[in-house]
């Protein structure tokens, strides 16, 4: 039996997902170190301006994530369940018209960044102080650069629901540690004192479009193998292929979206209280990243296995490797939670020198960190109907878990206490949103079968 079958149906379930989930937690690693490295340089400079100017143009960002998440995971999770139904040809097709789609709406979202930059910075609260550090990051990182940031997403997760989880893996780190190591180049020796954050963004921007060509490269070396495909001359998928690509696709990147929206109005509420308390904030926000990347990894590595072993009706085998992810993801953010409540100054000081900023982030971290395990809970059953094609069921918790709980949370919390209101606001959220997920969760599974898929 070919090697990538066995990773899929044979091995012992924590193997596989070892396999699956390494590669794919080593790049969220050094995802996060490069994302951290624009933080930790241009803390450097000792100027929160700047710091914070980078946290406003986060959300942005994310929204890139989103439209990688609509064609990535939602043509991602049909081609590991077209596989596991030995379905090739139409997994061929699925896998050209989500690269085909992703391209076309890069595209227009970078167009759209462009048109609308000014407009987007004053909704984002930028401040005089900030305004011009934040349009330098927005237009290099989101505008330049967003098409390829989109691309390279979009081809890691299709590449992965084949099995190639570890040229995914080396796809996204390479991007990684290429942008950690052009950071100091073009932040220090290139552009002049002032333009920090304009070289850190024109690193950033080159990293992702070498990235961009390494995926390229490896879809032309292993498509003779896989389904691997952009010709469209073998026709369009099937309508019912069409509707599961989005059916996914668009709960998973309502999902970011509806994240970003709520960081969006969690940053402007936090940037009333003054540039170094949003700067401090955006700290926080990239550390805490360590333990959900993770988790993220671990998903990742999970979704193509469970979409598999669903087509192929072994709901047993699926059911172990969800088990499986679930208890490795929450070991890793109990240990994170223990380690940043412990050392907190600590690493807040390692990002910036200065007092004030040092002392907030400290509050804020030891806040924040005990959301961690909830947090992971929460995306973990949304990337679990995903891979399963529940894709209304995940769009709904993700509803809730914006709409009901964080941001009506997040305004309450921010009335009555302030910014110490907006750091707590995540843990009662996710709480809220862990009981009422796994609500669902043992509604459907005691009266839907999962055998048959949807």
């Amino acid at each position: 039996m070919d090697e990538k079958k066995r990773v899929f149906e044979e091995y012992h379930a924590l193997k596989a997902l070892t396999i699956m989930a390494v590669p794919a937690i080593i790049s969220q690693l050094i995802t996060l170190i490069y994302n951290i490295a624009d933080t930790w340089f241009i803390g450097l400079t000792d100027n929160p301006n700047m710091v914070a100017a980078c946290s406003l143009v986060l959300p942005v960002f994310m929204l890139s994530v989103s439209i990688s998440n609509l064609f990535g995971t939602g043509g991602g999770s049909l081609i590991s369940r077209l596989l596991g139904d030995k379905n090739e040809m139409e997994a061929k097709k699925v896998f050209a018209i989500s690269i085909w789609m992703s391209a076309l709406s890069a595209a227009i979202f970078v167009c759209l960044v462009m048109l609308f930059s000014e407009p987007l910075l004053t909704l984002l609260g930028a401040s005089n102080q900030t305004r011009d550090y934040a349009r330098q990051y927005l237009i290099y990182v989101v505008g330049v650069g967003g098409f390829f940031n989109v691309m390279s997403m979009v081809l890691s997760n299709l590449i992965r629901s084949v099995g190639y989880s570890k040229e995914a893996g080396i796809g996204i780190s390479f991007g990684g540690v290429l942008n950690i190591i052009l950071d100091p180049i073009f932040m220090f020796l290139i552009f002049p004192d002032g333009m920090e954050v304009t070289g850190a963004a024109v690193a950033t921007m080159l990293s992702n479009m070498i990235t961009f060509s390494y995926f390229v490269i490896i879809c032309i070396r292993i498509r003779k193998k896989t389904v691997i495909s952009v010709d469209i001359q073998h026709g369009l998928p099937e309508r019912k292929s069409l509707k599961a690509i989005f059916s996914v696709g668009i709960p998973a990147g309502v999902s970011v979206l509806l994240f970003d929206i709520a960081n969006m109005i969690a940053n402007k509420k936090m940037a009333i209280h003054g540039d170094t308390a949003l700067a401090a904030y955006g700290i926080v926000t990239k550390i805490e990243r360590l333990p959900l990347n993770i988790g993220i990894g671990i998903c990742l590595g999970m979704i193509p296995l469970i979409a598999y072993n669903y087509s192929a009706r072994n709901t047993k085998r699926m059911n172990q490797i969800f088990n499986c992810a679930r208890l490795l993801g929450v070991t890793t953010a109990v240990l994170c939670v223990i380690f940043y409540y412990s050392f907190s100054a600590q690493i807040i000081s390692f990002f910036i020198g200065d007092d004030e900023t040092i002392r907030l982030g400290t509050a804020f971290l030891r806040a924040r960190c005990f959301a961690t395990p909830f947090m992971f809970l929460c995306f973990n059953m949304v990337h679990y109907f995903n891979a399963i094609g529940r894709g209304k069921i995940s769009f709904w918790l993700a509803v809730v878990r914006q709409l009901v709980f964080n941001i009506p949370i997040l305004l309450i919390l921010n009335y009555i206490y302030g910014a110490d209101g907006l750091v707590w606001t995540q843990l009662i959220a996710d709480i809220c949103t862990v009981l009422f997920s796994y609500g669902v969760y043992f509604m459907v599974t005691k009266k839907k079968d999962l055998r048959t898929p949807k």
